[in-house]
């Protein structure tokens, strides 16, 4: 590239001073050819592709294990601090000790491990389960981009009401970064519970979440204070997540998986990890890739396409060709009306939703992505009525992961695992749907001016 660009800057300083910079022109030795790197970008795409086939499948387990260790956490906590400085903290079976501290360790909770005497900080392994629980949520959830996570503020949490039914529909608008347009994302129900969780933790003792300044790297300016939902406590001071804890979150929550990649090594998972699995489940799910490039905020569709890691693009690319050119030719009056057979396949489509622990929402005509492996897909609807019958799957594959461990079928142990993780997802699903309170996320008051 650098030899190739002082070829060409020979030949653009010779068109201003033809006497001085004229005899030195040449044609280049370096071909467009040679700079393309079509291959590299190749073997970039596959690379990244097979990170995202790796991870997709295992992102249920993930996401329930931040879960848990975010609950365990919080009750290790709360039973500590409820407990007297110098005894042994209950339900941990004499493996930790409440810790005697001073006053300068202020509401910080620190606990002693009884068999090395080695101290840990309670109240800092609680806050760091919970930001990587809620971080590994907004991601997933949202497909926005590292900077965009970092930069959302309680001001971003907006709601619409729709002309039609006058109903209420919260929405998150994400602050330009990269393509420097801003746009507006649907909440769905889960993304609200995490959200008011964020709120409700960061809200201080008047109501109000604390103003924190933060540095745009990418600008390389200081931002004013805003209530940032990703925000902590140091001190006295409340700081904005950066990058680099935002990283170590994520590593940490994976690494409680216990997960490993194809080589046998730990699974590793970024940020932007998310938004590739994100776009390529979506469109494994139906949605339409113009859709999903407006939902991440891309500017060429290529970019979106090239995101996913499900169907070569060239299947794609001439399936929307077809679709174009049956559209220019066919006007709309000349679709005809469908067959008997047909409407028949169609309403026997949803009589077949019925499954026995709940309805498939899988759309007419699609395939089934899981093979039928209902308690991993996440287009079931599982049914509150059949709860023991998930429970009886769910202690099933316990039952079956134990034993493939016991008799070293380690080929059938991650595929268990997963099963394990849509079980239990399943019945966390429907524990939130008999038991689900109203989420208020109200407009946030802006801070009057002096």
């Amino acid at each position: 590239m650098r030899v190739r660009a002082f070829y060409l800057d020979l030949a653009h300083w010779a068109t201003e001073e033809p006497a001085r910079w004229g005899p030195w022109v040449v044609r280049c030795p370096i071909s467009d050819d040679e700079i393309r790197k079509a291959k590299e970008r190749k073997h970039r795409k596959a690379r990244m592709d097979q990170r995202t086939r790796e991870r997709l499948p295992v992102l249920p387990v993930l996401v329930s294990t931040a879960n848990r260790r975010r609950l365990a956490a919080f009750e290790l906590l709360r039973t500590a601090q409820a407990t007297e400085p110098g005894t042994v903290i209950p339900g941990t079976q004499g493996s930790l000790r409440r810790a005697v501290t001073s006053k300068a360790a202020g509401h910080l909770t620190w606990a002693e491990e009884t068999a090395t005497g080695r101290r840990r900080n309670l109240s800092f392994e609680e806050e760091e389960a919970f930001w990587a629980f809620a971080a590994v949520e907004v991601l997933r959830l949202t497909g926005i981009r590292n900077e965009e996570l970092l930069e959302l503020t309680h001001h971003s949490v907006t709601q619409y009401r729709l002309p039609a039914t006058g109903e209420i529909v919260p929405l998150l608008q994400i602050a330009p970064s990269k393509t420097d347009t801003e746009r507006l994302l649907l909440v769905s129900p889960e993304l609200a519970d995490v959200l008011s969780a964020i709120v409700r933790r960061l809200r201080g003792p008047a109501g109000a979440i604390p103003l924190a300044p933060f540095y745009d790297v990418r600008e390389k300016v200081w931002n004013p204070p805003m209530p940032l939902l990703f925000q902590r406590q140091i001190g006295t001071e409340h700081r904005a997540f950066t990058p680099t804890f935002l990283r170590t979150l994520l590593i940490g929550a994976i690494a409680a998986t216990g997960l490993t990649d194809s080589a046998g090594a730990p699974l590793t998972i970024s940020p932007h990890d998310f938004r590739r699995i994100f776009v390529t489940d979506a469109i494994m799910n139906g949605l339409p890739p113009h859709i999903a490039q407006v939902i991440c905020g891309h500017k060429n569709i290529d970019t979106t396409m090239g995101y996913k890691a499900v169907y070569p693009a060239e299947t794609i690319e001439a399936h929307r060709a077809f679709i174009a050119r049956r559209r220019s030719t066919r006007p709309s009056e000349e679709y005809r009306t469908p067959t008997e057979e047909e409407w028949d396949a169609f309403l026997a489509h949803f009589e077949k939703r019925k499954v026995s622990i709940g309805t498939c929402g899988r759309a007419f005509s699609t395939p089934c992505v899981h093979e039928h492996a209902c308690v991993r897909c996440a287009l079931l609807r599982p049914d509150p009525d059949q709860r023991a019958r998930i429970e009886e799957i769910r202690d099933n594959l316990i039952a079956r992961i134990a034993e493939a461990e016991r008799e070293g079928w380690l080929g059938e142990v991650e595929g268990l695992r997963v099963s394990l993780a849509g079980a239990e997802d399943k019945l966390a699903q429907i524990m939130r749907s008999t038991a689900r309170s109203s989420v208020d996320l109200p407009a946030p008051k802006f801070r009057e001016e002096p």
